[in-house]
């Protein structure tokens, strides 16, 4: 199964849709996690067997009868309600830290790919739990009259998945992502995701990155007209006195200074917002890396103050 594959398959509406709480826990029960995986239940809970200690009852526990038979009453469409009828044993649930050890354990590609999905599905599903409180209750008042109204239980169950996929679609399309990765490979959305956020600046953009060339410029060349912009870099960076000579000539102005006391790599926006990227901007989709964006704006005022020394 390649990325594309994984891609369309593995859905973040799909992985929604698979996770449960219990014992005030999000998880996803094994058989759901197996097909995701694509692999047999059996042999996903055997890899975890074999490595029993990396698996704490934190990371992974056995449902009850009882928690089992309440999911399935709660969730008569899914597939929980269809396929633990012949089962010889009870399912095991996986937390969010189960399911990224079990990234380690099945030791393959997909395994990577499709945990690190599901991580980003279980901090957006919390994110939207945190910040939507006044929103859920909405949606709960709008059941309880429904239910209230003696509507049929299937008709209940069908609008309010309705409502909860609008709600995960609206957030999805209008909530900037503090978070994303990219695998490699992906040059292009990598590229368009950099030249959204230097399009956002109206002042200032400060880059800190230690090996720039010619594909940087290449991202800041879509930054507003009027907008400035300074590069933090090490002494011996690729970018020429010329290559500097022309970009101001076209897309005034930009300013290199060099600096040794950065290892990472930080971008700068008007001095009120900042990210933390993983590669170099050149590189941005060449390998698997990660851009998130700093919430503390001090942190932000901080970082410009130590690339000014």
């Amino acid at each position: 199964m390649n990325e594309l594959t994984i891609s369309s398959v593995v859905t973040t509406n799909k992985i929604q849709s698979f996770i449960y709480v219990v014992r005030g826990q999000q998880i996803i029960i094994d058989s759901d996690l197996a097909m995701l995986y694509n692999v047999e239940t059996k042999v996903l809970n055997q890899a975890v067997s074999r490595n029993i200690k990396r698996f704490p009852e934190r990371f992974r526990f056995q449902l009850t009868k009882f928690e089992l038979e309440n999911l399935k009453s709660q969730n008569v469409t899914s597939s929980l309600a269809r396929n633990y009828g012949g089962r010889r044993y009870m399912p095991y649930a996986f937390t969010e830290q189960g399911i990224a050890m079990l990234s380690s354990v099945l030791r393959s590609d997909i395994a990577i790919q499709v945990s690190i999905r599901i991580m980003d599905t279980f901090v957006e599903m919390r994110k939207y739990l945190a910040n939507n409180s006044l929103l859920l209750e909405k949606v709960y008042s709008m059941e309880s009259r429904q239910i209230e109204s003696e509507l049929r239980r299937s008709d209940f169950e069908e609008k309010t998945e309705k409502q909860f996929e609008q709600i995960f679609d609206y957030i999805a399309s209008h909530e900037e992502q503090n978070q994303r990765i990219f695998f490699d490979g992906q040059v292009f959305d990598a590229f368009s995701l950099m030249a959204d956020i230097i399009n956002q600046a109206e002042k200032t953009i400060e880059l800190i990155d230690g090996y720039v060339d010619i594909a940087t410029l290449n991202i800041l060349a879509k930054k507003n007209a009027g907008v400035e912009v300074i590069i933090y870099t090490l002494p011996s960076t690729r970018l020429s006195a010329h290559d500097i000579h022309n970009f101001n000539a076209q897309y005034p102005r930009l300013d290199v200074k060099y600096t040794t006391i950065f290892h990472d790599r930080f971008l700068m926006l008007d001095g009120t917002k900042a990210y933390h990227i993983g590669a170099s901007l050149k590189d941005a989709g060449k390998k698997c890396f990660a851009i998130n964006k700093i919430e503390d704006i001090a942190v932000v005022r901080d970082l410009i103050q130590k690339a000014q020394v």
